[in-house]
């Protein structure tokens, strides 16, 4: 039997058999972390290429293309080097030898790399894609597909050891980057980059603009409450619900430059989910890890506080023009929302128990 004394590493077996797959070190972690955190910057300045100044874009090869693939180069390296590294206790490497939570994020590389290709061979014989088309591009989704796959190692590496500290930082941070990663594909729909409620009710807004900001809502509820409620039902952490939820309005500021009212919204809804996380650790603390209807009601607090939040924004900074009825209904049909969501978020109950929710 060969034993790793590798940092990290917790995997006994044999020079030619699979082995138990080893821990990445919370440096390792974080150094994808920060890599990851480069991917997407670069990601970033794509979009924000594709929005403003698409008219100077031509063909594949552009300054914004390489700070992405730079990005990404840099985090499929190192993701990669990771498997590698540990070939002396797990010499077929390239199966046993990724640290928990990699797997899925070595997988994520080849889907982006395949995705970059399409991409490349998308752009030099169709062109650049502008507005809905790029959102809707199958080369953007594989892209955007594999990029959360290999942001979201660090998450995954935190939940296989359930450790708190420096490794739910380095986690925490991962679950952001995944979800800004996921929303350059969802801005033409983002509650983020809504500003409708502040705009009156009258032929030219209601029904389509109005019905366009309402859907808005739902479809970010479920954007940033899944990832949201896939963390909180491992352990209320304080900090996991305003990072999904600053992470992806950052993204959707810079993407469209800051604008007043959008910013007073995230604002607000930042402030919203720090509330969430208070509010969802003090009843963790009261009523238990364990307890009934915990990720429902987690689900529904985040949701109301964090589009309560953001529609306090807007009233700030330009007024609710919105009916009584929408925006409080808006905040109570996302809480239910929510709600569901936790559900199918909670875990399968266990024989002879009530039901694990």
């Amino acid at each position: 039997m060969t034993r790793t004394d590798s940092p990290g590493a917790q995997a006994v077996g044999t020079a030619t058999g699979p082995v138990e797959a080893p821990r990445a070190t919370r440096r390792e972690d974080l150094l994808t972390v920060l890599l990851g955190t480069l991917l997407v910057g670069g990601a970033l300045a794509d979009g924000w290429a594709h929005i403003n100044i698409v008219e100077t874009l031509e063909g594949f090869f552009t300054p914004w293309h390489g700070l992405l693939y730079a990005g990404f180069t840099a985090t499929a390296a190192w993701t990669f080097w990771l498997a590698y590294g540990r070939r002396d206790t797990a010499p077929r490497w390239w199966r046993d030898g990724w640290p928990r939570g990699y797997r899925l994020g070595a997988l994520g590389v080849v889907l982006f790399g395949v995705g970059g290709l399409a991409d490349m061979v998308w752009h030099e014989t169709l062109g650049v894609e502008v507005g809905l088309d790029a959102a809707f591009s199958p080369s953007h989704m594989l892209l955007d597909t594999g990029a959360v796959l290999l942001l979201t190692s660090p998450l995954r590496s935190w939940w296989a050891g359930g450790e708190g500290g420096a490794r739910a930082a380095t986690g925490v941070a991962s679950l952001a980057l995944g979800a800004m990663a996921s929303t350059i594909l969802l801005t033409h729909s983002h509650a983020f980059r809504t500003s409708t409620p502040t705009r009156p009710l009258g032929p030219e807004v209601y029904p389509p603009l109005t019905i366009l900001g309402v859907d808005a809502y739902l479809v970010t509820t479920v954007a940033l409450g899944v990832p949201f409620l896939l963390a909180f039902r491992r352990r209320a952490t304080i900090g996991t619900a305003a990072a999904v939820v600053a992470g992806p309005a950052l993204f959707c500021l810079v993407m469209f430059e800051f604008p007043r009212l959008q910013v007073w919204a995230a604002a607000g809804a930042v402030l919203g989910a720090v509330l969430a996380d208070l509010v969802l650790a003090r009843l963790d603390a009261v009523r238990g890890p364990d307890a009934s209807l915990r990720l429902p009601l987690a689900g529904a607090a985040f949701a109301a506080l964090v589009w309560g939040g953001h529609l306090l924004g807007l009233a700030l900074a330009d007024g609710v023009r919105w009916t009584p009825e929408l925006w409080t209904g808006i905040i109570t049909l996302t809480a239910i929302e929510g709600a569901l969501l936790g559900g199918l978020a909670a875990r399968p109950a266990a024989p002879g128990r009530g039901p694990a929710v």
